[in-house]
């Protein structure tokens, strides 16, 4: 989850890279006194998120500038829209201004491309979600970002699900072990809330994953006409994910086999940050 916390933390340690003795250019050239109102301006069409972290760019440097969001995380905007606004000492509002910027067009562009796969699924059962290939660090503001564009999240970390996935079962069967009685004996270890998740990328790996008990099948880089077979052949013993292969291009073909989740990593380690810009009023 994107806490207070974690935003102070992980912006505090942004502006303390970018300006780790002070911001040498605002600092000289500005006069202490100076003050400024900047406007934070849509150049091209999007789906907003990070205001509360566009906002701690500000207040971090300097608890006396004033951030106003206009918008909220979600809301979709158009080119020449104001979305936030600043004012308050004017070093502190150009110093804190590429670290407020870098945030907010990053996870807006996060948003913008989640709420393009969201919407070419529309009328279907799926669900777009991402995946852990995240940027180290920022995990939780690209996945608030997910949502903000109507994506849904996957396991948080490697703690928090048990995901099987090829090297694992390459493990496994090079130890020469049964994946149906490996999955049996991992359930005996685990807490009953626990979620467990097997990749396959061949039909018939699905029959030994369903003795298992396993929750979900993943069918990873399958065509649609296996995606159909797998789906058909899993029916309600478990939760069918699909992976692999996925854009805007191919992925209503996709959601329309029946598959309950679409994992797309590309949300977050392909995502365009969006075009933003920071305007000082000139009255």
């Amino acid at each position: 989850m994107l806490t207070p916390a974690l935003i102070t933390r992980v912006v505090g340690a942004a502006l303390e890279e970018d300006a780790p003795w002070g911001d040498l250019t605002s600092a000289t050239l500005l006069p202490a006194d100076s003050t400024a109102t900047a406007d934070l301006v849509a150049r091209e069409p999007g789906v907003f998120s990070g205001g509360d972290v566009f906002a701690a760019a500000f207040t971090l440097t300097d608890p006396g500038v004033s951030v106003d969001v206009h918008v909220g995380d979600g809301d979709e905007f158009a080119p020449g829209d104001v979305l936030a606004s600043v004012s308050g000492s004017a070093r502190s509002i150009l110093t804190a201004e590429r670290i407020a910027l870098n945030f907010t067009q990053r996870m807006s562009g996060i948003a913008t491309l989640t709420a393009a796969f969201v919407h070419a699924i529309d009328g279907t059962a799926a669900r777009i979600a991402d995946t852990r290939k995240t940027t180290p660090g920022l995990r939780a503001f690209e996945r608030h970002a997910v949502r903000s564009g109507g994506g849904h999240n996957h396991r948080s970390s490697l703690s928090d699900a048990v995901m099987a996935k090829d090297n694992h079962l390459a493990v496994l069967q090079r130890s020469g072990r049964d994946l149906a009685t490996a999955l049996r004996e991992a359930f005996r270890q685990l807490p009953h809330t626990a979620h467990v998740v097997v990749e396959v990328d061949r039909v018939d790996q699905i029959d030994a994953v369903l003795a298992g008990g396993a929750h979900t099948v993943l069918l990873d880089n399958f065509s649609l006409e296996d995606l159909r077979a797998g789906v058909a052949l899993i029916g309600d013993r478990a939760q069918v994910e699909a992976s692999g292969g996925v854009d805007l291009d191919t992925v209503a073909g996709i959601a329309a086999t029946g598959v309950d989740v679409i994992s797309v990593g590309a949300l977050t380690h392909s995502a365009r940050a969006l075009d933003l810009g920071l305007d000082v009023r000139i009255d």
